[in-house]
């Protein structure tokens, strides 16, 4: 009896760690949308791929969108019909995630998830780490630990990665990935790959310049994502914020949910309670970076009360009108 349990435990763990696992020798990566059955209840399989002569799911969890890695001996499939995995979703935080973002589609920028959660004290913190040769601005993490010493067990936060700054910046990526045992939990956002930029209007800029992959732009850096470890969260975050009906489609088709901002601090724009707050980490935005610091210094007295924090992306979705 003992034996079972071990070996039970043993599975269960695996389920839920192999994740954190880089994947050297990932292979046949690619898109599914297959209802799936795992230990905890329903999922989602949004990619599939091979590792070491077995397969494995990218899985979602519909009700709080929690992405993970499965091995696929661990799940049962239940149908691979796209319209029966939709009709399996009637009623979930996912479902009403798809119909949010089609409200924005025709956006040229901001589609997706890209105002304030209502009755919110606090922000939904996305960091953006664009191509840069500069290294990580380390103050934005350090401050936010200073900042909530001692009165939070976690801080959640999200932090899109495209494929060129992982390639360039290991140790920065390392030292993030440290955080997690100082009680940081990232939402690893896909962020593309080439993160493509032209100075030509946005109509043709980012992800509508003339000749952009967004398969490989998406698959690319997912791949590129698992080989160091991270695990590709449901949300993804088009540059510069820039897309058209065509793009939200093929990210929705993905099973993959834009997030905007109304709060690029940046350019000027208000922080209130419950914003997605855009700044960017990867050297270029000093100024950003400063105003979020501000942010932090002016809201320390409510910070010290538990009157203001940050929440995940994935919080208060139940509130989104749709």
């Amino acid at each position: 009896m003992k034996q079972l349990v071990f070996a039970i435990v043993l599975l269960f763990f695996h389920s839920f760690t192999f994740a954190q696992v880089p994947y050297g020798d990932l292979e046949n990566y690619k898109r599914e949308w297959v209802a799936l059955q795992g230990n905890a209840g329903p999922l989602v399989g949004i990619r599939s791929f091979t590792a070491k002569g077995s397969k494995y799911y990218l899985t979602v969890d519909p009700l709080t969108l929690e992405t993970r890695i499965v091995d696929s001996k661990l799940l049962k499939v239940h149908s691979k019909d796209s319209i029966q995995v939709n009709k399996s979703l009637n009623g979930t935080v996912y479902a009403s995630c798809f119909s949010i973002v089609r409200k924005t589609e025709n956006n040229l920028q901001d589609a997706g998830l890209n105002f304030r959660l209502p009755k919110e004290s606090g922000i939904n913190l996305t960091i953006d780490l664009c191509p840069s040769h500069k290294p990580l601005d380390k103050d934005i993490f350090e401050d936010l630990l200073s900042a909530f010493k001692g009165l939070d067990s976690t801080l959640p936060l999200a932090v899109s990665v495209s494929g060129k700054w992982l390639l360039n910046h290991p140790d920065d990526l390392a030292w993030l990935k440290s955080l997690d045992r100082k009680g940081v939990k990232i939402t690893w956002i896909n962020h593309t790959y080439d993160h493509v930029f032209n100075k030509k209007p946005l109509v043709s800029n980012f992800l509508l310049s003339p000749g952009t992959d967004l398969n490989y732009e998406i698959l690319a850096n997912e791949k590129l994502m698992l080989r160091n470890g991270l695990v590709p969260s449901v949300f993804f975050r088009c540059p510069g914020l820039v897309s058209d009906r065509a793009v939200i489609e093929k990210l929705l088709s993905y099973g993959l949910i834009a997030v905007g901002s109304d709060a690029w601090l940046a350019k000027g724009q208000q922080a209130h309670n419950g914003s997605i707050v855009l700044i960017h980490g990867n050297g270029n935005e000093e100024l950003g970076v400063r105003d979020f610091i501000r942010l932090l210094q002016t809201e320390s007295g409510a910070i010290k009360r538990k009157h203001w924090t940050l929440y995940s992306l994935s919080e208060g979705l139940e509130h989104y009108p749709n």
